[in-house]
């Protein structure tokens, strides 16, 4: 169950990447006016959006993955809440849909549990321990 949960929380992520570039313009309007360089923050988050799903799916990295994962969520969770503050459609829609924006910033943590959860390491025992 743990490797399902792994597998669709990186496919989301490689999506959610796939979608920073596609989408560009509307991730950048999520990112306060005073920040410079928007589109370029959007499709580095993207290409590191790709890098952590990948090396979730890895072994060797994916615990200490999973929590520079779980930081990521932390460090854009602003940029949800400046978008559901002023209004801003989701990258994509024309117009804002305000509860469903305030309902999105309700689903951060639960990302957040959801790539701690499936990044932890399950510890193999031997015949003897």
């Amino acid at each position: 169950m743990r490797w399902f949960g792994l597998v669709l929380f990186s496919f989301f992520f490689i999506t959610a990447g796939v979608f920073h570039f596609i989408e560009a313009q509307g991730f950048a309007r999520m990112i306060p006016s005073f920040l410079p360089l928007k589109e370029e923050a959007v499709y580095l988050t993207g290409i590191l959006e790709f890098i952590l799903a990948i090396l979730l799916l890895i072994p060797k990295t994916r615990r200490k993955t999973g929590i520079v994962t779980a930081v990521y969520l932390v460090l854009i969770f602003p940029a949800n809440i400046y978008a559901a503050v002023k209004g801003i459609p989701a990258p994509g829609a024309e117009e804002a849909n305000a509860p469903l924006l305030w309902v999105r910033l309700l689903f951060q943590p639960l990302l957040i549990w959801w790539v701690l959860a499936v990044s932890k390491v399950e510890k193999t025992r031997s015949f003897y321990s």
